[in-house]
């Protein structure tokens, strides 16, 4: 009879310590590397031939993305998860950039030029104010195949970007898995195109109709490399210098939860460069891009999963994580 008062109590211990979690650690506790790495092993895998932009390995990346966000119950932002869009630009050997703002698709379509078609991935969690915006995003294209190459022609993107994407993916399920319905809305992002110009992101941010509500954007770019092997916890946070706060969540976080990681902190009074983070700057939107550095591999055909920092990966997702809480629930930043 005593044993089993005894389980009864342990039974009753355990169910009270697990309704006295925070929603932020219930989410925190969902992050984890078995879903990186069968994230990133999934859209790295030569079968998807690089994700180049406008191709059919990118259109399965898209597809994969679409259906972790339904499985996760995350709904689409609008009618569908895809943000269909089309690139224009001159003919190749003028060397213009591509094109993707409407009047300039266009414009360029009354003459001699060049087209793709691509497609962003957008999942949302509606706040309670529907009247702002935080944004979370990653690109998941890459550089595709060269069939000239000798012994290995795919560009695999493990670290550039199937990382970062691994990261909005699991951020995302751990909203859901928080129970908590966050004070405004949180789009959840996967764009196309951003090695071709940052396509994608800026289709986005020229045609939404809530761009100016948007308080902040999370960016994500190679988040797994080593690239001082002597310090295989480091991490580049970029943020906006105009918002100190930034730099004050992670320095919290990191000595509150215990994470593995040392950040090297660059305040960036106009964050305009580097990645998709450049096309919420533009706007005026204050933002958060987490960063590893490059490294021998960046943009070659040896960037496979099997070079990742798999705990780098897991501890970045989790401040990111509780970045991410912040902008979606703080009153002010």
């Amino acid at each position: 009879m005593y044993k089993v008062f005894l389980g009864i109590i342990c039974c009753l211990s355990f169910t009270l310590s697990l309704h006295a979690q925070s929603p932020q650690e219930k989410g925190l506790q969902s992050i984890n590397r078995a879903s990186a790495e069968a994230i990133i092993r999934f859209l790295a895998d030569d079968e998807l031939q690089g994700r180049e932009a406008g191709t059919h390995g990118a259109r399965i990346a898209a597809r994969y993305l679409a259906s972790c966000l339904k499985e996760a119950g995350i709904e689409p932002l609008d009618s569908t998860y895809y943000q269909p869009f089309e690139a224009c630009g001159k003919e190749r050997w003028q060397r213009d950039r591509w094109e993707v703002h409407p009047d300039s698709v266009a414009r360029l379509k009354q003459g001699v030029y060049r087209s793709l078609h691509m497609s962003n991935v957008l999942g949302v969690i509606p706040g309670r104010r529907s009247d702002e915006y935080v944004v979370v995003g990653a690109h998941f294209d890459h550089l595709g195949m060269d069939c000239t190459l000798a012994d290995d022609a795919i560009y695999n993107g493990a670290d550039d970007n199937a990382s970062g994407v691994s990261a909005v993916l699991q951020i995302a399920r751990a909203f859901r898995a928080s129970g908590h319905r966050p004070l405004r809305t949180v789009v959840f992002a996967f764009w196309d195109g951003e090695e071709k110009g940052l396509l994608g992101s800026r289709y986005f941010v020229q045609t939404s109709p809530f761009i100016s509500q948007v308080k902040g954007y999370l960016n994500f770019d190679m988040i797994g490399r080593n690239n001082k092997p002597e310090q295989p916890q480091h991490v580049v946070y970029f943020y906006t210098a105009g918002h100190p706060a930034f730099g004050d969540w992670l320095k919290q976080d990191v000595a509150r939860h215990g994470l593995k990681l040392q950040p090297d902190y660059r305040a960036w009074d106009n964050p305009v460069g580097g990645s998709d983070n450049a096309s919420f700057a533009l706007q005026g939107i204050p933002v958060i891009w987490y960063h590893t550095d490059g490294h021998p591999d960046y943009h070659r055909p040896s960037d496979h999963a099997d070079r990742l920092n798999w705990e780098k990966v897991v501890e970045i997702t989790k401040a990111a994580f509780l970045n991410a809480w912040n902008l979606a629930n703080e009153n002010n930043y």
